[in-house]
């Protein structure tokens, strides 16, 4: 294998013609990299010494705490409109009331992970009742989007809230074939702030970052707001959004640009 084809299986290059995008001038999703429990437990450089293999000017767009209507509809719009495909981390009790709006996010091409059923510090709570959280969001988000309550996720993906989690339940996880996700850099959006000045935080720590998985919150209005203005500063500074998936699940094309 030439050097250049392993640099391409090392990072997951999805090849293929890519489909077809409605804006010829969208910023789209440059590749779609698949990630496996095995090789990678765990990301995410501000909780875990690892994260995803991006090159430089690469992003993972990751949004927590929904699925929320009135904003998580403005963020999809924002995503559509530059076909850009991003992974949402759903809380089981939001999921489970608003199953329509779940089964629209992954309609709509993105990935669906999981985080908890109703959002506690999981490393302040026992095991057994961490256990119960991961498993009951696990079983809620399922039950939204294929209408079978199941603690095996379809998307082995998860997010511990606040990024609070005890050895035990990392173990756990990883036990059981799930990624768990950090972040590399983010929005700092549960801060009051308006929405120029999330905006202009979370351009500049991406700009000294210079790629990395980004983290941000459909249910805040404030990100649902610049989420169109974020996405222009992507294209027009020359940034190329990777989209993730599970390991060995059916990879869909690349948007065109």
């Amino acid at each position: 294998m030439s050097s250049g084809a392993a640099l391409a299986a090392l990072i997951g290059i999805a090849s293929a013609v890519a489909a077809e995008c409605p804006r010829k001038d969208a910023l789209g999703t440059s590749r779609v990299l698949s990630v496996d429990a095995r090789t990678t437990p765990r990301v995410g450089l501000k909780s875990f010494p690892q994260t995803l293999p991006l090159a430089d000017h690469e992003v993972v767009l990751t949004f927590d705490d929904g699925p929320n209507p009135p904003t998580t509809s403005k963020v999809l719009a924002a995503l559509a409109q530059e076909c850009v495909r991003a992974t949402f981390f759903l809380i089981g009790l939001h999921a489970s009331q608003q199953p329509d709006m779940v089964k629209r996010i992954a309609r709509e091409g993105h990935t669906i992970g999981h985080h908890t059923f109703s959002h506690p510090f999981m490393a302040r709570i026992p095991f057994d009742k961490a256990k119960s959280e991961i498993d009951r969001g696990i079983a809620a988000d399922e039950m939204a989007l294929h209408g079978a309550s199941t603690t095996t996720p379809s998307t082995p993906f998860f997010r511990f809230p606040y990024f609070d989690a005890t050895q035990a339940q990392l173990d756990l996880l990883q036990s059981r074939g799930i990624v768990v996700f950090g972040a590399d850099l983010w929005a700092s959006d549960w801060n009051e702030m308006t929405p120029e000045q999330e905006l202009k935080l979370v351009t500049e720590r991406l700009a000294a970052a210079g790629k990395g998985i980004i983290l941000f919150h459909d249910p805040k209005a404030r990100t649902a707001a610049i989420m169109p203005a974020f996405l222009r500063y992507l294209r027009e500074n020359g940034y190329r959004v990777v989209h993730i998936v599970p390991a060995g699940a059916p990879q869909k094309n690349a948007d065109a640009r």
